[in-house]
């Protein structure tokens, strides 16, 4: 007697992917238990964050990828940027994703601070594309708060270089539609050639495609996204962090040079409130150039008034015994002289060599040797009695001459 066939379950449905009303929009309730795992997985004392973050965004087209090499260069940061669309790329959100999950700002938020954590950003780190929501604004301020919290509780420790005062920087490159609609064009028939010579000659690699390049209403449609999230969730925190607005519409240099202007070290945004009132009363080297030219022009009128014969006899020896040498040099732009003239036992005499030089289009330094020359011996006590010889060391530096090679 055949059995009859089993009957079997029909497989569920996989389940829909939650909609983003569904998704947690309070910022705390995500924040909070974020941050509890970190503590309760790493150690509070093991919460390390960069010191400095910049929030880096831009216009399509803007040249963020141009950009942001010179950006890290300027702030002195070697590690990679972390970017949000490689971060939300990797096997472990893949994953997520595969199991029906979809990626909202817990997840961003929960893989974006591991990554913080990481000892290469301990210095700094550009940040790309976060943050994008109101949700992630939020959360952002109350990282930065937690990270103030740290560096306060455990200033005066031991562990306090790894809880230096944080810095959060926002820097938006921006350009206008019709711009940004431009540049996404061009760089759309730039590819396309690109991939055509690469699939002709079969050398090279190939670029992406992205079609927005090549339709101006979706080029267009992506300005706007950028305008509507990234451009407003940056802009909400302008009155909370250090907001540097680059034009990037000009030529590279051009657009370089902005950039130098806006993110130039500024200690008393970066150094630890304590060391900055320390260093505070040492003259910054910008301000004491200001009149550099006129001191110089009043310390030599000075000389010559006040003391004729020493600057005459300081004047002789530069064209006499100096300037041969230098001019020996005149290919090389750099030459040390040693001098032993007894003009240098003028208290200003060394001052009104440097000044000459400088005036005539020189760098000068001076540095002053004293050797010990034995004389005599006690015989007695076998004591050496010493005379003091001063060597006058001049490193005289000029813009060499160039010459043609080949």
């Amino acid at each position: 007697m055949s059995e009859a066939p089993k009957t079997t379950a029909a497989s569920p449905a996989p389940a829909p992917l939650p909609s983003a009303e569904l998704e947690i929009k309070d910022a705390r309730i995500i924040f909070d238990p974020i941050w509890d795992d970190l503590e309760a997985h790493f150690g509070r004392q093991h919460l390390r964050f960069p010191k400095e973050i910049i929030l880096l965004g831009g216009a399509p087209g803007a040249g963020k990828g141009t950009n942001t090499g010179f950006i890290a260069k300027t702030r002195g940061l070697t590690c990679a940027p972390i970017v949000m669309s490689q971060l939300l790329d990797t096997p472990e959100m893949k994953k997520l994703k595969d199991a029906g999950h979809m990626i909202g700002d817990r997840e961003v938020l929960a893989v974006l601070l591991r990554r913080l954590l990481k000892p290469e950003y301990r210095d700094g780190v550009i940040l790309d594309g976060f943050p994008r929501t109101k949700v992630q604004v939020e959360c952002l301020k109350m990282l930065y708060e937690k990270m103030t919290q740290l560096w306060r509780e455990f200033y005066g420790t031991p562990l306090a270089i790894h809880f230096r005062q944080p810095v959060m920087q926002i820097v938006v490159l921006f350009i206008d539609e019709k711009e940004s609609v431009a540049r996404q064009l061009k760089r759309g028939r730039l590819s396309k050639a690109h991939n055509e010579e690469v699939r002709r000659s079969g050398h090279g690699v190939l670029q992406e495609e992205r079609a927005t390049d090549f339709d101006e209403k979706l080029a267009r449609r992506r300005y706007q996204v950028f305008k509507e999230q990234t451009w407003d969730a940056l802009l909400s925190l302008k009155d909370v962090f250090h907001y540097h607005l680059i034009n990037g519409e000009g030529a590279i240099p051009e657009v370089e040079q902005n950039i130098l202007g806006e993110l130039e070290y500024q200690s008393s945004l970066e150094l630890d409130p304590r060391t900055y009132d320390r260093l505070r009363t040492l003259p910054l080297a910008s301000e004491i150039i200001i009149h550099a030219r006129q001191e110089l022009v009043k310390r030599l009128d000075g000389y010559e008034l006040g003391h004729p014969e020493v600057f005459q006899r300081v004047v002789t020896l530069i064209e006499k015994k100096m300037m041969p040498i230098i001019t020996r040099h005149a290919l090389s732009g750099h030459a040390n002289i040693n001098s032993e003239d007894p003009v240098f036992d003028e208290p200003l005499a060394l001052a009104m060599l440097i000044d000459i030089f400088s005036e005539r289009g020189y760098h000068a330094v001076v540095d002053v040797h004293r050797i010990e020359i034995p004389e005599s011996v006690d015989l007695k006590t076998g004591k050496i009695a010493c005379r003091q010889k001063k060597v006058y060391r001049c490193i005289i530096r000029f813009k060499g001459s160039e010459i043609r090679r080949g």
